[in-house]
């Protein structure tokens, strides 16, 4: 079934992808972000403010594995915030999980917006991965094994990632990312041209399609996993479920990991969960089946 991105009216749509107003205990939701991640940042070593541009802001956190032998797979995590605010240090929640398990975990800092444009952002993200994946090595990392997550603005990201289009550009190879997971994500932003996020967005939607997940599918992806909060407005549910559906009828490989009980912001605190599925589904993708070459990889397609 198709779902409505775009809703009833402008009034109705920005209320949909209003993540802020759609819980009561907005301020209570970043201080344990906040907290999380800050347990985590104690608890880890890490090589902070690794430098994968000039900007001042493209910056990376790297968390090494601590419990298995090097070289490790990566997990790198690209922060949300409308694609204007909040930080790597506030988002690395998962960071003791993930390396407890051998895994390596990689934060991601990028411009804000309005200072720079989203295909700006989009750039340096994907400058980021290029950097990772040329200098991972000398950090313990298993280039050969780099999955990329994002949590709303930073799924968006991580979705622009997933597109075939970009890589030769970077001089890294087409299957770089071995898989993509999506928290809560923005995958098709043309219907946030006509609401107040264009404030900052300044798009047309041309503009916009051009920097759409959903509109920009590559040929033969890596395996996906898809998640969004019970608790969430509709319009970043139907985001969800329409790019999943997208997914399913081109026959990539995609799994949707539902959420009860969770809410826009609380969502991401399961990855720092190792007894949730979210956080299983997401080292599945580390797996040796998982990171076989695509056409073999196994992987269930939904």
């Amino acid at each position: 079934m198709p779902f409505d991105l775009t809703f009833s009216d402008l009034a109705e749509r920005a209320v949909q992808y209003n993540a802020r107003a759609s819980v009561a205990d907005f301020d209570a939701q970043m201080r344990l972000y906040a907290q999380l991640a800050e347990r985590s940042r104690q608890a880890c070593p890490a090589m902070l403010d690794q430098r994968y541009g000039m900007g001042q802001a493209e910056r990376i956190d790297i968390f090494p594995a601590v419990a298995a032998g090097q070289p490790a797979p990566l997990f790198v995590y690209v922060h949300g915030g409308y694609w204007r605010s909040q930080c790597k240090e506030d988002a690395c929640s998962m960071a003791q999980a993930l390396t407890s398990h051998g895994v390596a975990v990689a934060m991601v800092e990028y411009t804000l917006l309005p200072e720079a444009t989203l295909a700006e952002v989009v750039r340096e993200v994907r400058s980021a991965v290029a950097w990772l994946y040329r200098h991972g090595g000398t950090y313990g990392i298993d280039v050969q094994r780099i999955i990329v997550c994002g949590s709303s603005a930073g799924a968006h990201l991580a979705g622009m990632l997933y597109g075939d289009d970009w890589q030769r550009a970077f001089e890294v190879p087409s299957d770089v990312i071995k898989g993509i997971v999506g928290l809560s994500g923005l995958y098709d932003i043309r219907p946030l041209c006509d609401i107040d996020v264009n404030e900052w967005l300044r798009l047309h939607p041309e503009q916009a399609a051009l920097l759409s997940p959903a509109l920009r599918l590559p040929h033969d992806g890596p395996p996906v996993v898809l998640a969004v909060g019970d608790l969430e407005t509709a319009g970043f549910k139907h985001q969800t479920y329409h790019f999943h559906e997208l997914l399913v009828a081109k026959g990539l490989p995609v799994r949707l990991v539902q959420q009860p009980d969770r809410n826009h912001f609380n969502l991401v605190n399961e990855l720092a969960d190792p007894s949730s599925e979210l956080f299983r589904a997401a080292l599945a993708l580390l797996t040796t089946d998982a990171v076989a070459p695509r056409k073999t990889s196994g992987y269930a397609r939904r």
